[in-house]
């Protein structure tokens, strides 16, 4: 259920078939012990069914190397003061503030020219994670309602690195600032100063994909409903989860799910969703880097 002002208000809404749901997943970086630490670097890695997300604290001279990265991963650089460079193919690409990166396969390596926190966004088909991910075992099953991942086409003009820009002015017609790659689509929302208004909420759910919400600034209330089902067993309590910054919460297809900003100064919250949303991609002008990257064959152009 979305707000009349709601730009997402016409989008397709199904009536969910399924009949299980997953538990929602958070990782709270904020209050955890490093994943990898070695005095220079500091990185949490969790993952969703078809992504790893890893957070990483870096101090100035840290270099972090990805020497057989088999698709596109993308980099979030949340801070207006980071700086940082990507080598790829041998040329480098600087990079300051506050970015979207998308990185293509094979080896790169980042340097970071000041201290600086970057969040790396990379698929499950890079193995190599699976041993230092935290919530890993949650997904020695498949969630068989998600479908298997895919990556979108190749960019029009060959692969390289690209970066984008997250202070875009707001746009009533566009729902925040979202980029897509061939792996991921990142949504930057509006940043909103001060509490949402609660009379305001969005209550809606996904049918076949997780949402991934990280949050950057400030605090947030995730409420989560599940819906009930003929199997009383499956039900399960709602959940009004308070997370601060820097978190991650991963929410299951067929829940219902609205997010609160809480916190009394900045808030700002970056959805990312792996592979890219076909619907968000269709709306006409809401990912600002479509022409850039083409729809998978047999989908409609944007509208």
């Amino acid at each position: 259920m979305f707000n009349t002002s709601d730009p997402r208000k016409d989008l397709l809404k199904n009536k969910s078939e399924l009949s299980i749901f997953n538990e929602a997943h958070l990782g709270k970086f904020y209050e955890e012990t490093p994943t990898l630490s070695d005095g220079e670097e500091k990185t949490w890695v969790h993952r969703g069914q078809n992504f790893y997300v890893l957070y990483s604290e870096c101090k100035n001279g840290v270099t972090i190397t990805r020497s057989e990265q088999l698709d596109e991963y993308a980099i979030i650089s949340p801070n207006k003061n980071a700086h940082f460079t990507i080598e790829w193919q041998q040329t480098i690409t600087e990079v300051r503030g506050e970015k979207v990166i998308f990185v293509p396969p094979g080896e790169s390596v980042i340097n970071f020219l000041d201290d600086s926190n970057i969040v790396r966004l990379i698929t499950t088909i890079n193995k190599d994670l699976n041993e230092v991910t935290v919530n890993n075992q949650s997904y020695n099953t498949a969630h068989h309602h998600i479908p298997p991942f895919q990556s979108w086409p190749d960019p029009v003009d060959g692969y390289k690195v690209r970066v984008y820009d997250l202070n875009v002015a707001p746009d009533g017609n566009r729902f925040g600032t979202i980029y897509r790659g061939t792996t991921f689509m990142i949504n930057a929302l509006d940043p909103l100063e001060g509490p949402r208004d609660p009379k305001k909420l969005s209550p809606h759910s996904h049918e076949d994909f997780q949402q991934c919400s990280l949050a950057v600034e400030g605090e947030f209330l995730h409420h989560l409903r599940w819906p009930w089902t003929e199997n009383k067993n499956n039900w399960q309590e709602d959940q009004h989860e308070l997370v601060h910054s820097p978190s991650i919460t991963v929410i299951p297809p067929g829940v219902i799910h609205t997010t609160e900003a809480v916190g009394e100064r900045l808030n700002r919250l970056i959805d990312i969703f792996c592979p890219p949303r076909i619907d968000f991609s269709k709306k006409n002008g809401w990912v600002l880097n479509a022409d850039e990257y083409p729809l998978p064959e047999g989908d409609d152009k944007d509208e």
